[in-house]
C-alpha cells in the first residue's frame, strides 16, 4: 500500500490494527505510520466504513426517519445520534450520487418523458423536474423553487450534461415553458410532443419520491431537499431490476441483482 503522505511504494505492514480493525502500515521514506483509511474521506470516523454505507442506504432507500436509522443500528451495537445520520447524509450522499451519475452517463434512450411534481420544503411547494427515457430509466432530476422558463432551461442543460447527446423526441404535459426550453437548449431538431397526463408514464413514476418523503413530513431546507432527491433518484435507478418498462423480473432475480449491485456500490463508495 502506498503511503498517503509521501506516496512512497515501499511500506511495511505492521502487526497491530486500529480499534476498528483496520490494518496499519509504516513508511520507510517519511517514517510515518498510517492505516487503510488514512488520507481518505472516511478518516477519523468512529465507526467502520461499511456501517456508514449501510446507514446511508437505509436513509436513501427505505421509509425511515433520521431517528429510525439511529435506533435500528443501536440494535447492532453502534450508538450514534440522529444528527450524526444527518451529517453523514450531508457529507456522503452527494458522493454516491456523483459516482452513480458518472457511471450511467450517455446510456439514456432517444425519447425523453419529462414532467414536474410538487415537493413540500419548509411549508412551501417547490417543483421537481424529472425525465425518463422510453425504457423507464432515469435521465435526470432537478429540484427548483419556481416553475418557470429559467427552471426548465436549467433542467434540460443539466440533463444534457449526463445524457451527452440530445434526444430525438421530448414528451411533456404541454407546459408553456417547455417548447422554447427544448428548442433553445436541446436544439431545434428535437421534436417536442405535448400530450395528456394519461399518456406520459413518468406521471406514475413520481410515486417513488412521494412515498419516500411523506414519512418525513416534508423537508426542512431547500438545500437538504435538493441533495436528498438527487441521491435518492440515483440509488433508485441503480437498484432498479427492470431494464425495460413492464418487464417481468422474478423475486429470486430481483434479490440477486439487489445484492450484487449493492456490493458493487459499496466497493465504489469505499474506494472514493
Amino acid at each position: 500500500m502506498n503511503c498517503p503522505h509521501c506516496h512512497f511504494s515501499l511500506t511495511t505492514q505492521l502487526k497491530r490494527t486500529t480499534s476498528l480493525g483496520y490494518q496499519t502500515f509504516y513508511c520507510r521514506e517519511c517514517l510515518s505510520s498510517f492505516n487503510e483509511r488514512t488520507g481518505k474521506r472516511f478518516n477519523f470516523l468512529e465507526v467502520p466504513t461499511d456501517i456508514v454505507f449501510q446507514v446511508l442506504i437505509c436513509r436513501l432507500r427505505y421509509k425511515m426517519s433520521l431517528r429510525d436509522v439511529a435506533e435500528f443500528f443501536l440494535l447492532r451495537g453502534f450508538e450514534f445520534t440522529h444528527e450524526t445520520v444527518r451529517h453523514w447524509e450531508e457529507r456522503f450522499a452527494p458522493l454516491v450520487a456523483e459516482q452513480l451519475r458518472t457511471k450511467r452517463a450517455g446510456t439514456m434512450g432517444r425519447t425523453w418523458h419529462v414532467d414536474e411534481t410538487y415537493i413540500r420544503v419548509k411549508g412551501r411547494w417547490c417543483y421537481r423536474y424529472r425525465a425518463m427515457d422510453e425504457d423507464g430509466n432515469l435521465v435526470d432530476s432537478l429540484l427548483r423553487e419556481k416553475r418557470d422558463m429559467a427552471s426548465a432551461q436549467a433542467f434540460f442543460e443539466q440533463a444534457l450534461e449526463v445524457a451527452q447527446t440530445p434526444p430525438n423526441r421530448v414528451v411533456t404535459d404541454g407546459l408553456a415553458s417547455y417548447p422554447r426550453a427544448v428548442s433553445e437548449v436541446l436544439g431545434e431538431a428535437v421534436i417536442h410532443e405535448p400530450g395528456s397526463c394519461l399518456d406520459n408514464p413518468i406521471e406514475q413514476d413520481h410515486r417513488g419520491i412521494k412515498h419516500r418523503y411523506y414519512p418525513m413530513l416534508g423537508f426542512g431546507a431547500f438545500d437538504s431537499a435538493k441533495r436528498f432527491c438527487a441521491a435518492f433518484e440515483e440509488v433508485r435507478q441503480y437498484l432498479r431490476p427492470r431494464s425495460q418498462m413492464r418487464e417481468f423480473v422474478s423475486l429470486s432475480v430481483r434479490r440477486t441483482l439487489f445484492v450484487e449491485r449493492l456490493q458493487a456500490l459499496e466497493v465504489m463508495f469505499q474506494s472514493a
